[in-house]
Parts: structure tokens; C-alpha cells; sequence
């Protein structure tokens, strides 16, 4: 791959770039966005590497932010209070497999050798317009290479996180992890049980989300073991086969807790261990509870009957059931349902519990069953749902042995729609 004369860096990382070059202090741009720019995706996100110490940084610009001073990196302000990451050039002098003492005062040089992936070991120099390419990342662009930098296994034992960031550039870019890369990933795979949930969830969701197949990446998160040290949910014969897998790359958008959810035989607990939000933790456990019962599109009551259980998940049940080729009648049959205004939920009914109150029946557990068998009903009928017929049926159901379905057809509580 031969080098661009230069790069779209934005205005302000070159005034930030010109300040320190002008203050004595080498810096090139480094990272994803040189790389990314590299293989003609669009990223103006470039980090600096400079030969400045985090506090002569500081000294030099008026605001700063000291995001990782611990190792190196201030955010540095610029005009528009857009934050620009800055790190000093460092070198790893010793590690746990997560978190690493490093040394400033070194080269450009140093600070690229300690990097994880040739391909992420490339420098800019935005004012000289120079490259710096020591361990060949250009060629593995373009041989679409994963390739550790130096040895494979001593990377990976300073953060057993590189073993899954190999499998997300691989997976967005399409490449090959190069064999002795990937054999060293596959021995280390036992030191991902050492990482924090929020690493590993952060790495599993972006690998989804970024994937060009999402199948491939899934698949090579198994091969290295880490599905069974973090997904162990995921790891059954009906997770790996592939038809499973071939339904995830027909979703309509690679969403990280739809695809976990539905290859999860337990999504909440995966989600759960993973440190989600409560949020997406109940909506990953609705998701896993309904996906393999979606109801029959002919019949209007199962339909509105399944939307009020499913709530909010409806739209992700609706991406499986199209993924899985059977979705076009239940995507019509609930669209029709939408229309119609349909009450699916408590809230939707014609009575509130003050009108409960007021013809005997007592907040508290009484009231949640009444109201429930409410709703029961108008999903069955919904014309039931008008307020005098409601508060008929709230006072018969006090009456002993009384449930809705006991009521006469002229009554208004026949057989569903």
C-alpha cells in the first residue's frame, strides 16, 4: 500500500499538532483514525502521540482534561470545546494481562512497538506530512492481515482484551488474523476470565455492531473460547449451528442486545453478567421469552393478546420473525392492530382506579386483579372498552365464582375476534 501525501486532519488537531511541534515536542498522529483512513473509511476522530509529558501538555494548553494522565493521555479543548485525546510516547515496563505501568520519555518508535496490531502501529506526521511504519502495517492493510506486533503471545499477556479487539478488526474490515496470531490468541484465551464485564461487553457490542457479518464474528468469538468464558448461554449445538447464526446477518440493524438476546438460551442472566442496564436487561429477557412464540397472524385476538404480554419488545420480535422469512403477515396483522387503537395495556382501558374506588372495589391487590381481567377482556373484545360496560364487568367479578369468560355472548364477553 502506498502512503497519501497527507490526510483530512481537521483544522484543530493541526493547531493543537503545531502548538506542541512549536513548543519543542515531536507528535504525530496515531490510532484507529489514521488507519481507518488508510482503508478509505471516513474518521476525522485522530488521536495525538507526542514526546510532551502529560504536565507540560497541560502547561501548554488552557483547557485540558486529564482522561488517562495515569498513563499518558490528556483531552485537550479546542475552540469549540471538542475534546482531542493527547498521550505522551510510552512503553509497557510491566502488566497484568489488564492494566499496564508504563514509562514516558521515550521514542515514537518505543511508544509503536508497544501497540497490539501492525495495522494500529502506523504514525502520520501532520505538518511534515512523514509516515512511520516500522512493523509493516501498510502491507497487512493490504493483505487484509491481523498481525500482533512483535510476539504474538507476549501482546496478549499484557491485555487478554486484544484477543477479542482482534476478532472485531477482522470482523469490520473483513481481514484474516494471521496464523501465529491466531494460535497465540486461542492459548491466551483463558487470561479473558481476568477482564472486567464492562471491557468485554463494550468489545462484544461493538463487535456487533460493527461487523460486516455478524455470523463471523460470533463464530471466531467461539473458536477462541471466549463465548464459553463470557457467553456460556450462547454456547449450545443450536447457537453454532448455522442457521442460527445465518437468521443474526439478515436482522435489519446489527443491535447488540437483540442479537445476544436471540441467541442466548438465557438473556437476562448473559446480559446480567455482561453489566447492562436495567433496561436492556429486560428487554433481552422479553426478547428470549417470546422469540419462539410468535402467534398466528389470522387471528386478531392471539395477536393483540401477544403484543400486550411482548410491551416494548414487539418491534424486535417483529426484526426475528423477518430475519427468520416468516415475518410479512405478522408485521401487517400487527400494523392493522396499531391502527385500530386496540388497548394492549392497563393504561389503555377506559377506567382508572379512582372509578374503581368509587363503586367499592379497594386499592391494593384487589384492584391490580380486577383491572387485569379488565384488559383481559378488551383484548379479547376490544368494543367492551367503554366505561360503563367496564365497571359492569368490574362488579360482577366480585361476585363469587364469576370470570369473564362465564358471561353470556349478549353480555359482550363472546368468543375473541
Amino acid at each position: 500500500m502506498a502512503f497519501p501525501s497527507h490526510l483530512p486532519i481537521p483544522e484543530e488537531v493541526l493547531r493543537i499538532a503545531g502548538k506542541l511541534e512549536g513548543a519543542g515536542f515531536e507528535t504525530w498522529c496515531v490510532g484507529g483514525a489514521v488507519r481507518d483512513n488508510l482503508l478509505g473509511y471516513e474518521s476525522n476522530d485522530f488521536d495525538l502521540a507526542t514526546a510532551a509529558t502529560p504536565n507540560e501538555i497541560r502547561k501548554l494548553f488552557r483547557r485540558t482534561i486529564p482522561v488517562g494522565i495515569e498513563h499518558g493521555t490528556v483531552a485537550v479543548l479546542d475552540r469549540n470545546s471538542c475534546s482531542h485525546e493527547v498521550t505522551t510516547f510510552r512503553r509497557d515496563v510491566q502488566t497484568d494481562g489488564r492494566h499496564a505501568v508504563v514509562e514516558f520519555g521515550v521514542s515514537l518508535e518505543d511508544d509503536l512497538a508497544r501497540r497490539d496490531f501492525t495495522i494500529n502501529a502506523i504514525a502520520h506526521h501532520p505538518l511534515r506530512y512523514d509516515w512511520r511504519d516500522p512493523f509493516d502495517g501498510a502491507a497487512d492493510l493490504s493483505a487484509h492481515t491481523i498481525r500482533a506486533v512483535g510476539d504474538p503471545r507476549q501482546r496478549f499477556r499484557e491485555d487478554y482484551l486484544r484477543i477479542v479487539r482482534a476478532i472485531r478488526f477482522a470482523a469490520r474490515f473483513g481481514f484474516t488474523i494471521e496464523d501465529d496470531t491466531w494460535s497465540a490468541a486461542k492459548a491466551n484465551a483463558v487470561g479473558l476470565q481476568h477482564l472486567s464485564a464492562e471491557r468485554v461487553r463494550e468489545e462484544w457490542f461493538r463487535g456487533i455492531q460493527g461487523a460486516q457479518k455478524v455470523s463471523k464474528f460470533v463464530e471466531m468469538w467461539s473458536r477462541v473460547g471466549a463465548l464459553r468464558t463470557w457467553l456460556e448461554e450462547l454456547v449450545r449445538e443450536e447457537t453454532t449451528g448455522s442457521d442460527q447464526l445465518t437468521v443474526v446477518d439478515r436482522f435489519r440493524e446489527p443491535d447488540p442486545v437483540l442479537v445476544t438476546a436471540y441467541l442466548s438460551s438465557d438473556a437476562a442472566t448473559t446480559l446480567t453478567r455482561l453489566r447492562c442496564s436495567n433496561a436492556e436487561i429486560a428487554r433481552g429477557a422479553v426478547i428470549s421469552e417470546f422469540k419462539g412464540t410468535m402467534p398466528d397472524p389470522s387471528s386478531a385476538a392471539a395477536v393483540r393478546r401477544w403484543m400486550s404480554k411482548a410491551g416494548s419488545a414487539v418491534d424486535d420480535l417483529l426484526s426475528i420473525a423477518i430475519a427468520e422469512g416468516r415475518g410479512e403477515a405478522l408485521c401487517a396483522a400487527v400494523a392493522d392492530v396499531r391502527v385500530s387503537g386496540a388497548p394492549l395495556g392497563i393504561s389503555d382501558l377506559a377506567v382508572r382506579g379512582d372509578d374503581l374506588v368509587e363503586i367499592g372495589i379497594p386499592k391494593g391487590p384487589e384492584m391490580g386483579n380486577v383491572l387485569r381481567a379488565l384488559l383481559e377482556a378488551v383484548i379479547e373484545r376490544p368494543t367492551l372498552n367503554t366505561k360503563p360496560v367496564l365497571l359492569d364487568l368490574a362488579q360482577g367479578l366480585r361476585t363469587p365464582g364469576f370470570t369473564p369468560g362465564s358471561q353470556r355472548r349478549g353480555d359482550g364477553l363472546g368468543e375473541g375476534a
